[in-house]
């Protein structure tokens, strides 16, 4: 991103294809990475516990189930009339030795099947998936879960998560400007300066997913830049998604770049309880998606009580689907 006191930037993301999406779901060592990600994990599992009782003679339906984590604490924490775990990958054979193994074939029942060729025996009053990926849409499998509920989920059912938000905030990366830019001022006692733009190409051209942003780096307030209504949104939509920010910077410090991650919200299937939330921020329990960073070309000096707005929009790939582009415009303006 380049900037100056009237600048705007970009910068352009390219994600996996479709293939390699559904084979790499089939990776027992992904499945080791979710499973072991014990806030997302006990998220899911608090919202069924907290919703054990109306969850009674309900049909739910778990969409790219894995290895049926969320079916098992379905089967196991309340009493649904029946649970359609629904996976497309060859781990589907691993998930029905799992509902066996743990008692749940009376309520489990496994569907080897995308989402666009599902067939089920009845329509469903729940839809839960954990389809989020970085920066919210990585992979754009909330196509699939959209697909599933215009199909089968009954008027008036329920989603979880029921929306879902990118957050955005402009912050301190002092570790990696040093790391991959700074480190080429003086090496070994020699000038290899002339290499820091091909090291400003390579590594700051794209967002780095897997980023620990600590608390402290933030210069900000967060805000959400996009949310979607996961009842309403349609496949449309995912297009083009923009939003806008406006940020008061609230210590000096060094904006290196903006930082994403996204929050879900799940609601109470009764209308009365709490609203549960899986927050992948700096501010809570590191996750397995961590943050992703979008570097500026060049460090910013700021003060406190500067102020930086602008926008940032979501263009999906016209040809490869599963890709998407991220453009994030912005201007300072100086106290």
């Amino acid at each position: 991103m380049n900037e100056n006191e009237n600048a705007s930037g970009n910068s352009t993301e390219e994600f996996i294809g479709l293939e390699d999406f559904t084979a790499s779901a089939a990776d027992q060592r992904l499945h080791l990475e979710m499973l072991s990600d014990i806030p997302r994990t006990e998220t899911y599992r608090q919202v069924i516990v907290s919703n054990s009782a109306a969850l009674r003679r309900k049909v739910v339906m778990d969409l790219g189930c894995g290895t049926g984590i969320i079916s098992l604490f379905c089967g196991r924490l309340a009493q649904p009339a029946a649970v359609y775990a629904v996976e497309a990958s060859s781990v589907a054979e691993h998930t029905e030795r799992l509902v066996k193994l743990n008692g749940c074939q009376g309520v489990v029942t496994v569907f080897r099947s995308r989402a666009e060729t599902l067939e089920l025996p009845s329509k469903v009053d729940v839809l839960v998936s954990e389809w989020m990926g970085n920066c919210l849409l990585f992979e754009f499998m909330v196509e699939s879960v959209l697909c599933a509920r215009d199909c089968w989920l009954k008027e008036g059912g329920m989603m979880w998560p029921s929306s879902a938000s990118l957050s955005l905030v402009p912050c301190q990366a002092h570790a990696d400007y040093t790391q991959k830019m700074e480190f080429w001022e003086s090496l070994y006692g020699l000038d290899f300066s002339c290499l820091q733009s091909v090291a400003l190409k390579e590594f700051f051209s794209k967002p780095k997913f897997s980023h620990e942003l600590a608390p402290e780096d933030c210069l900000s307030t967060p805000c959400d830049v996009i949310t979607l209504d996961m009842h309403t949104v349609q496949v449309s939509d995912l297009e083009k998604l923009t939003g806008e920010f406006w940020f008061s910077i609230e210590r000096p410090g060094t904006f290196h770049a903006f930082s994403a991650w996204f929050v879900t919200q799940f609601n109470s299937l009764d209308g009365g309880g709490t609203t549960l939330e899986l927050n992948t921020g700096p501010h809570s329990e590191p996750t397995h998606w961590k943050q992703t960073l979008f570097m500026l070309d060049a460090p910013v000096t700021l003060e406190e009580g500067d102020c930086i707005g602008g926008s940032i929009c979501l263009h999906r790939n016209p040809v490869w689907r599963r890709h998407m582009s991220i453009t994030i415009e912005w201007r300072i303006k100086r106290t």
